[in-house]
């Protein structure tokens, strides 16, 4: 499997893939908004553009199908309930559907709502197994559930879905947040030397060659997988004294969710 990762270095600060077959040169373009780069980066590889896929409905995931579709005529994919958010939609996918890229690249669909009720993640069935996210998880944070989404819904796509994923998983995210949320961590849990270290480290790296963390690098400074944290949930318990003095993983994911949507 070869992956393409493109900064699109614009206010949303998207990040778009293109996911190829290495025998066929047949790809998958993921959330393409700013296609005229996918198709450039595609032509340079001598890459041909077969399939889109939205992870979800929001404008800046969808905002370059019309533009692609024109260009390459690729099919577009997404959750089957979105449908009527997506325009054109070729195929609509459920939890467990398989998305064969070329001869040697398969991508199965997992079903995960929260940031909204029809978003998809991809996980690749390949040696090295990867996530393509969207806006569910990002490097050390997670997504917001403000347009059509749900927080109580993340917290399951979390522990019942992205918990239980290999810790050599890598993470490929929709956006760029890394240094806000690493940020957020450290507000949280202020002993977090890996936090720490990685806001030194990455804090102003270079976005057109991204670091790539794997599912064991988020454990240790994405807040929202350290819910038994001592140090974070004493945090909470600063912020809402109400809370008990052993609060169960979904209150303390949902209170952390909460906090970082004005953070």
């Amino acid at each position: 499997m070869l992956v393409e990762q493109i900064w699109t270095a614009n206010p949303f600060r998207n990040f778009n893939y293109l996911v190829a077959c290495p025998e066929t040169g047949e790809a998958l373009a993921i959330d393409p908004l700013h296609f005229k780069q996918c198709l450039e980066v595609a032509h340079e590889k001598g890459w041909t553009i077969t399939q889109i896929l939205n992870t979800h409905e929001h404008g800046d995931h969808i905002g370059g199908n019309k533009g692609m579709v024109d260009a390459t005529g690729a099919i577009i994919i997404a959750h089957e309930n979105a449908r009527e958010k997506i325009p054109n939609m070729g195929r609509g996918v459920k939890a467990g559907d398989i998305i064969d890229i070329g001869k040697t690249v398969r991508l199965e669909c997992l079903d995960t709502p929260g940031h909204t009720m029809s978003h998809i993640c991809a996980l690749s069935l390949t040696q090295q197994p990867a996530l393509f996210s969207g806006d569910t998880l990002f490097n050390a944070g997670a997504g917001n559930c403000h347009n059509g989404g749900h927080p109580a819904e993340l917290y399951e796509t979390f522990v019942q879905q992205l918990e239980k994923l290999p810790d050599n998983t890598l993470i490929y995210p929709g956006h760029d947040y890394l240094v806000n949320n690493l940020r957020f961590t450290l507000d949280r849990e202020p002993d977090n030397d890996v936090a720490r270290e990685m806001l030194a480290k990455y804090g102003d790296q270079d976005l057109d060659n991204a670091l790539i963390t794997t599912l064991a690098d988020e454990r240790k400074f994405n807040t929202f997988f350290r819910l038994q944290n001592a140090g974070v949930i004493a945090r909470l318990q600063e912020d809402f004294p109400d809370l008990p003095a052993k609060p169960d993983a979904k209150t303390v994911f949902l209170k952390l969710r909460e906090l970082r949507n004005s953070w």
